[in-house]
């Protein structure tokens, strides 16, 4: 094994930048542990003011020419790429697995083939980029969408892989050169986008992978004018210094942050397919933004809905992620474990009562028993806060109007699910503020569909059209159909 790459499983990850079509190592590294038994996986080149200047160097030098490529020429590229990500599957679900505790069986059966998609999926997409046209009496107006330069991409550790190519797809398919920084607690995936990436033949620096800490490698890139758009999906309180520093030097920013959704199980629903999907919001540990987290419920059925779900979550398997019948796997840090134990007792010390779990699993150091808490306030820190782990809140409402005005009570609006009679459910959906809410479903997602939420929980959309709205300068090329001679005239 080379000393610029580490063993995962037997699978040699490279363990340097990758910066201008090369690998760049660093005298500065930082420590990569595996969440599921706190073994070192290796040490990882630390991105600093060289590499930095490097990557945005090597991203503006790219960008002229990848961007004057016809989107069907881009696509070819990007089609490799994507085939790359195929080919390589075996390895992105070890990897993944093992460096991030991600559920194996999520990775190969989801993860791996909606990463394919999302570079695939977008490269299509931005074929029909330039056909916009706005016809009136005076004028043809022909709507444009030119690159903005190089964009920024800075993800989290709950899913590497996936939320990657879902910021790089429409970045790289709109003509822009990118640099894309991994989550410092799980960044071994992001290494090998860039082997799928150079495999596939990508031109030197449209590109860039530089990894590091948010404090010292995300804060120098984002500070950097030459920096177009950026991307990030993460904590509010990064966010919020993401956006003060963007707003210096006026560059605009997506943020794709916390969630704090209700589950609203309205007195009509289905409660075994309620406590069945209600059951799901405990998987990959709780580590997931858009979970429903504030259980609402009828108070007519909350008592049956309970013993229901908790059917449903006594057959959860707790354990290693690597084995395909797990279903809740380990915490990514021992800096979150103690996070999430926090939450819990100051919310027990506070008169919350655990109908199950509270503490940490029996399995392993990093992991965390499913818990559901009652007896809570809504003004109380676990309802109103995100927690980010496999910890839910219970909370009985007597009518509609109690139910939507506390899945409202809250500074966050990502996602909902709401569970009743059809008409009935959606229409307590509607009134609810959020980015988005499933109607007796969970997870339904598709690309050409907006994501994203308000308040707390982000500005912006991602999917679609609105992918290439964020990472494309729009243009207005009017040409009148009359001569046109100007006129100085005030008359």
């Amino acid at each position: 094994m080379s000393p610029a790459t580490l063993d995962v499983a037997g699978i040699a990850v490279a363990t340097g930048h990758y910066i201008d079509g090369r690998r760049l190592q660093s005298e500065e590294t930082f420590e990569t542990c595996s969440p599921i038994d706190q073994r070192v996986l290796g040490r990882i080149s630390e991105g600093g003011a060289v590499e930095v200047e490097a990557a945005i160097t090597a991203a503006g030098r790219a960008f002229p020419a990848w961007a004057a490529l016809p989107a069907a020429s881009r696509k070819l590229f990007l089609d490799r790429f994507a085939a790359e990500i195929g080919r390589r599957a075996d390895a992105f679900c070890v990897v993944e697995s093992n460096d991030a505790g991600v559920l194996l069986s999520r990775m190969r059966h989801g993860i791996v083939p909606r990463s394919m998609l999302n570079i695939g999926w977008f490269a299509e997409q931005a074929l029909q980029l330039q056909d916009r046209s706005i016809d009136t009496d005076q004028a043809l107006h022909n709507v444009r969408h030119d690159p903005a330069g190089i964009a920024l991409i800075i993800t989290p550790w709950n899913s590497p892989l996936m939320l990657a190519t879902w910021k790089l797809g429409p970045a790289l398919a709109a003509g822009n050169t990118v640099i894309l920084k991994p989550p410092e607690w799980a960044p071994l995936t992001g290494s090998l986008l860039a082997d799928c990436a150079h495999a596939a033949g990508l031109p030197a620096g449209v590109l860039n992978v530089v990894q590091g800490s948010g404090g010292n490698t995300g804060a120098q890139l984002v500070s950097d004018p030459r920096i177009a758009r950026i991307s990030f999906t993460g904590s509010v309180a990064t966010a919020r210094w993401i956006a003060q520093t963007a707003g210096a030097n006026l560059v605009p920013c997506s943020l794709e942050l916390g969630g704090k959704s209700p589950f609203i199980v309205l007195e009509d629903a289905d409660l075994d397919n309620a406590a069945a999907t209600a059951a799901l919001m405990y998987r990959n540990a709780g580590q997931v933004c858009l979970a429903g987290t504030r259980l609402l419920v009828h108070t007519r059925v909350v008592d049956d809905f309970v013993a229901t779900m908790r059917g449903y979550v006594d057959q959860l398997r707790v354990g290693d992620p690597r084995d395909e019948a797990t279903e809740v796997g380990p915490i990514i840090h021992p800096r979150q474990v103690e996070r999430i134990g926090g939450f819990v007792e100051r919310a027990i010390a506070a008169g919350a009562c655990p109908l199950w779990g509270g503490r940490r699993h029996a399995y392993g150091a990093q992991y965390f028993e499913p818990t559901l808490l009652t007896d809570v306030a809504q003004d109380s820190e676990i309802v109103q806060n995100e927690v980010f782990g496999p910890v839910l809140t219970l909370q009985a409402f007597g009518s509609d109007d109690l139910a939507v005005e506390l899945a409202n009570g809250t500074d966050y609006g990502l996602g909902g699910v709401c569970y009743g009679e059809t008409a009935h459910a959606t229409a307590v959906a509607l009134r609810i503020r959020t980015g988005f809410i499933w109607v007796n479903s969970f997870g339904i997602r598709d690309l050409a569909a907006p994501f994203g939420g308000i308040r707390r929980s982000g500005i912006g959309r991602e999917g679609g059209g609105w992918s290439f709205e964020f990472f494309c300068d729009v243009k207005d090329v009017v040409v009148p159909k009359k001569p046109f001679r100007a006129s100085f005239s005030h008359r």
